[in-house]
């Protein structure tokens, strides 16, 4: 064994990744003694060797365990001398939190590598002389509460945005940690991200019970709860494993099958209301819920809005097409499936089915074949467990019924993500018509400016490879729609102006209003007419200024990304949804955001709201101005618009003052 290298007493299980580290570690062992020899001459710390050297080996937890196997040679080797790390009984978690995922390439890694050595320290497996045990494991334990999401869901849009792939590697090292450290002591931080994540009604929720069953193995351990945090706690358990009498104690399908059938109309009607009240609570079906209902369909149809449920509203579209939803139950939900019990309930309670081209849709829908090529995607995806056409139709459901839970997952694809939840929104029949059309044929179709632009011409857009940790939807319409998205704005290229100008009402569909503003201009860069911008934005939208007259279509629109240290980090799309009064008073813009998390610190206390102020399901929200500050592009009806000259100097002056000393800045 080489010198200054931990046993590995508790070797993880070798995988597909191990030969690829093995490849890696003589390149960072070679680079750690230069600059051990360095330093013992020089006294200097020359690391950026071991930080190219280490970097790769951040991705797999091969990598990560051989980084934590060398914690004592980096040591050893000054690796930390000079720096603010050297000193770790100093390191603040709150600083360390937002360095880890804003700082510069090399902080971060160095950031990176001191919480490994952290850990180590923590385990016992590595002594430091100015840091204990219990020190190193409260720090992490505090960085690891602060960074929660990158555990419990994807990356956000400023994770995924930096270089050399930096977010993935601390998302893969924080789920390293946690392995390592347990949820004992981050319970209480844990269940309160899973309910700030479901409060937004995500389509996608499978990380969401992967944190829900690691919170009902802890629960399990004696001392572990305790409190409101326990009862928060249980209720998400109870939702996904035990949410009825009938399986209160996770009995398995076969046995709560035959409880099912013992059971008199009394105590069906109890589990059908605390299945209805365990899924509208969370957000989140049990797997229990697909046996039930399947259970109902041979005794007692009639049970099944309950169980969903229904306000009158859902009851009634429940009543008008009984076959539909019948047909919809048996080819689409089961224990598999189970979360589309919930999209079809939300669909239902939307009301979609009065629309007279949705029904006749998702018929179309249920008798579909899919191609080779769109099937192959599914299973390679969601498995083989159901088919594919199954898979499917789940998440028709699930985007129908939520159609702001629609996430782009880590893909730089927002504007067709946007495409599918505006549709979804409010076209549900072309959604479905362009979701046949990739399923059946493996293309889409669409017309700009009087042409046919076919995906099945076309090369590669945005997404370089097919997305694979998105809804069954987006995974085959997405890659067509990005296709068709980057051709229209090439052929849109040379005009003068953005080329959103066009490409967004040919894309998104006739109700995107014929008005464009932009703050940018194309050719330099900098600002244009800012002022105008803004004062044009709250005389198109502003209820106040603009007649009352409330968003009848959501629009599409564009920001300007920046993180908690209001750098600018790019362009995002996103859906202005509606402006109303908060329970405050406050003027707030209820936005869909389709990067899979809305809540997020813009910086200048800029923090987007998605509960607590009024917001839909899925809306993140902020006041008018704040909003107006990361606001570059927007559609708007030239018709129905307010007099800009009639917007207060102070809102307007607020929002350009937060833009141009974040990312306006210098522009």
């Amino acid at each position: 064994m080489p010198r200054d290298r931990m046993p590995r007493d508790k070797q993880e299980p070798e995988d597909q990744t191990a030969s690829a580290t093995a490849e890696l570690l003589p390149s960072l062992d070679a680079a750690i003694d230069r600059l051990a020899e360095i330093n013992a001459i020089e006294g200097v710390s020359p690391v950026f060797e071991v930080i190219d050297a280490a970097r790769p080996l951040m991705f797999s937890a091969e990598g990560l365990e051989a980084l934590y196997q060398r914690v004592p040679a980096l040591e050893m080797a000054g690796f930390f001398g000079g720096s603010d790390w050297d000193y770790p009984q100093t390191l603040v978690p709150s600083l360390a939190a937002r360095t880890i995922r804003h700082g510069e390439p090399a902080t971060t890694m160095v950031e990176s590598l001191s919480q490994i050595r952290l850990l180590a320290v923590a385990k016992g497996d590595y002594i430091h002389p100015s840091i204990s045990a219990e020190h190193a494991h409260h720090f992490l334990t505090q960085a690891l509460a602060l960074n929660l999401d990158l555990v419990v869901s994807n990356l956000q849009e400023s994770d995924r945005l930096r270089p050399d792939q930096l977010g993935y590697a601390v998302q893969n090292l924080y789920s390293y940690l946690l392995r390592h450290l347990g949820y004992e002591n981050l319970l209480a931080h844990l269940v309160a991200e899973v309910w700030r994540i479901l409060a937004q009604r995500p389509v996608q929720v499978d990380g969401v019970k992967q944190m829900v069953t690691q919170i009902a193995v802890y629960l399990e351990k004696p001392g572990v709860l305790g409190g409101d945090v326990g009862e928060d706690a249980l209720q998400l358990v109870n939702a996904v494993f035990s949410p009825t009498q009938g399986c209160r104690e996770d009995p398995g399908f076969d046995v709560y099958t035959e409880r099912l059938a013992d059971m008199d109309d009394a105590a069906l009607l109890e589990e059908a209301i605390a299945f209805a009240q365990a899924m509208h609570s969370t957000g989140l079906v049990s797997a229990y819920m697909p046996v039930f209902l399947r259970y109902l369909r041979g005794r007692w149809n009639a049970l099944i809005p309950t169980a969903l449920g229904l306000s009158n509203t859902g009851a009634d579209a429940f009543q008008c097409y009984p076959a539909l939803i019948h047909t919809l139950i048996d080819e689409a939900i089961f224990p598999e499936t189970s979360q589309c019990a919930y999209g079809l309930a939300m669909m239902l309670e939307r009301g979609v089915l009065y629309s007279p081209p949705v029904a006749p849709s998702l018929w179309r829908q249920i008798r579909l074949s899919l191609c080779e090529v769109a099937a192959g995607k599914i299973v390679a995806v969601f498995g083989s467990s159901r088919s594919p056409e199954c898979f499917l139709l789940a998440d028709v459901l699930n985007v129908l019924g939520r159609p702001l839970g629609v996430g782009q997952g880590n893909y730089p694809t927002c504007q067709s993500t946007r495409a599918l939840s505006m549709w979804a929104y409010n076209m549900p029949a072309e959604l479905l018509r362009i979701l046949a059309w990739a399923a059946r044929d493996d293309e889409i179709v669409m017309r700009f400016e009087g042409s046919s632009i076919s995906s099945r011409e076309l090369a590669t857009g945005l997404a370089s490879e097919p997305p694979v940790d998105v809804d069954a939807v987006s995974l085959l319409t997405v890659p067509h729609l990005d296709r068709i998205y980057f051709e229209m704005g090439r052929r849109s290229i040379g005009r003068g102006e953005d080329p959103h100008k066009w490409v967004n009402a040919e894309f998104h569909g006739d109700h995107v209003g014929h008005g464009f503003r932009i703050a940018v201009d194309v050719a330099t860069g900098g600002l244009k007419d800012f002022e105008g911008f803004v004062r044009d934005f709250y005389a198109a939208y502003h209820p106040f200024y603009n007649g009352n007259i409330p968003v009848i279509n959501p629009q599409p629109a564009g920001i300007a990304v920046t993180d908690s240290a209001t750098r600018f980090l790019g362009w995002h799309a996103i859906t202005i949804q509606r402006l109303a009064l908060d329970a405050d008073k406050t003027m707030r813009v209820y936005f869909f955001n389709p990067n899979n998390d809305s809540g997020q610190n813009w910086g200048q206390g800029i923090v987007t709201s998605t509960q607590g102020h009024g917001e839909l399901y899925g809306e993140a929200s902020l006041p008018v101005a704040e909003f107006a500050s990361r606001l570059y592009v927007f559609h708007y009806d030239p018709i129905e618009k307010g007099e800009p000259g009639d917007i207060p100097s102070e809102d307007v002056n607020r929002a350009m003052q937060l833009a141009k000393s974040s990312w306006a800045s210098g522009r």
